[in-house]
């Protein structure tokens, strides 16, 4: 039983993980200004560049690394909306933002300069990118009470007596509600076999300010870093350089196709480190070969899959990306507002007033200037935070040279990248 442990565990991961945040990344690339085989095509470029990057990444490091769309990238993009330039812009922009990425790996400087922004305010602005997407399921209650209802209740037993399993069984009622909207409608319309949209990108102030840089941001504090922690709990040390290439360059290679984001996996990276995927740490790796295999066999079918559920109306998707997001607004609005864990009470008033801020102006998803909110969030978060620190300088210098040490966090998260700097 423990030599396919691994390859058991390695094929569930896969299937949650496309199950429980598919409808976000479709979700997303609509918004920017994606045509439905446009989105699918991104999808599929997704699950084969994350599936080769964690074949190559496992094997190499003889670790269980996995790789991942960008969840939060994908929110980011709902949020952001058409941009100036359309499709081809946010192509242009998701191009950049893996750029950026594969530089880090090759220039660390530039991974503590995005360490050094406050964690508060990249997870102010997360929450506010997500707010939309998760009132998605109460809106569609609305609208469509006889198609979502049963999704909505699947999700809340399931929630209670099997959390795990909660996203993918309300995925598997979605399925149920749509088969019967086939069979009472006009039956199945488009594509099955996998097809690929090349796109060519596009360059505009409006995509880099607006998608690229917060894609950037969130996916560099919201899974990259996480995910090196979190495998770091399990004694492994994933390095950094070939990691962030590995993931930049996939990222820059399913661009074209409509893909936003490859990185590490943060969440889902616990199970394939941990015992259950096996006894022996040093065979804990085939998980991740497993992993990989699965969804390049999963992006053969996602074609299918996008032509079936396409039966019904986006709302009832939205309910699934929605309620997969759940989880990941509340952690940053914790992050966020609660000071990683403290009471409200105990974080300082610049943090919670500039963490304020930020979210609001993020789930605005106010226009201006053609760049979408999560890059006036950030802004607007950092001025605030800015203010305060000069406000504090200005009226008591011996306490602000005390705070002055605020940049551990940031020290902290490049030290594991200056010792792979001078490996």
């Amino acid at each position: 039983m423990e030599r396919g442990q691994p390859v058991v565990t390695g094929i569930a991961i896969a299937f949650i993980g496309y199950t429980s945040t598919f409808a976000a990344v479709l979700t997303g690339l609509r918004a920017v200004g994606a045509s439905p085989a446009q989105a699918a095509s991104g999808l599929v470029a997704l699950c084969a560049a994350l599936g080769v990057a964690s074949l190559w990444l496992s094997r190499r490091c003889r670790m269980p690394i996995t790789a991942a769309w960008s969840t939060p990238g994908a929110a980011v993009l709902a949020s952001a909306g058409h941009v100036a330039g359309g499709w081809p812009a946010a192509v242009g922009g998701f191009l950049v933002a893996g750029a950026l990425v594969a530089v880090t790996g090759l220039w660390p400087r530039l991974g503590a300069k995005v360490a050094a922004i406050p964690a508060s305010i990249a997870q102010a602005m997360l929450a506010g990118v997500l707010l939309e997407l998760c009132l998605v399921p109460v809106k569609a209650l609305g609208s469509h009470p006889w198609e979502v209802a049963p999704i909505l209740l699947t999700w809340l037993v399931a929630v209670v007596t099997a959390p795990r399993w909660a996203v993918p069984a309300a995925f598997g009622a979605t399925v149920l509600v749509v088969g019967v909207l086939a069979v009472r409608g006009q039956g199945l319309h488009g594509p099955w076999l996998p097809q690929l949209a090349l796109t060519g990108p596009r360059l505009s102030w409006a995509a880099v300010a607006g998608i690229a840089l917060p894609l950037y941001v969130v996916t560099m504090a919201a899974q990259n870093v996480p995910g090196i922690a979190i495998m770091s709990s399990f004694g492994y040390r994933v390095p950094w350089r070939p990691a962030m290439v590995v993931t930049g360059l996939g990222s820059m290679l399913a661009a074209p196709f409509g893909g936003h984001a490859v990185n590490l996996a943060a969440i889902s990276a616990a199970l394939p480190a941990s015992p259950e995927a096996h006894p022996d740490p040093a065979r804990r790796w085939l998980s991740s070969q497993a992993f990989g295999i699965t969804y390049l066999g999963i992006a053969a079918g996602t074609t299918a899959l996008i032509s079936f559920l396409a039966v019904a109306p986006a709302e009832v998707v939205g309910t699934v990306a929605g309620l997969a997001l759940l989880g990941t607004l509340g952690h940053a609005l914790s992050a966020a507002l609660g000071g990683g864990g403290e009471s409200a009470t105990g974080v300082p008033v610049a943090e919670r007033t500039a963490a304020t801020v930020t979210f609001v102006v993020a789930a605005s998803g106010t226009t201006l200037a053609g760049v979408s909110s999560a890059f006036w969030a950030l802004l607007a978060g950092l001025v605030v935070r800015v203010a305060f620190s000069a406000q504090t300088r200005r009226s008591d210098p011996g306490p602000a040279a005390a705070t002055a040490p605020e940049a551990g966090p940031g020290r902290a998260a490049r030290e594991p990248v200056a010792e792979e700097e001078s490996a």
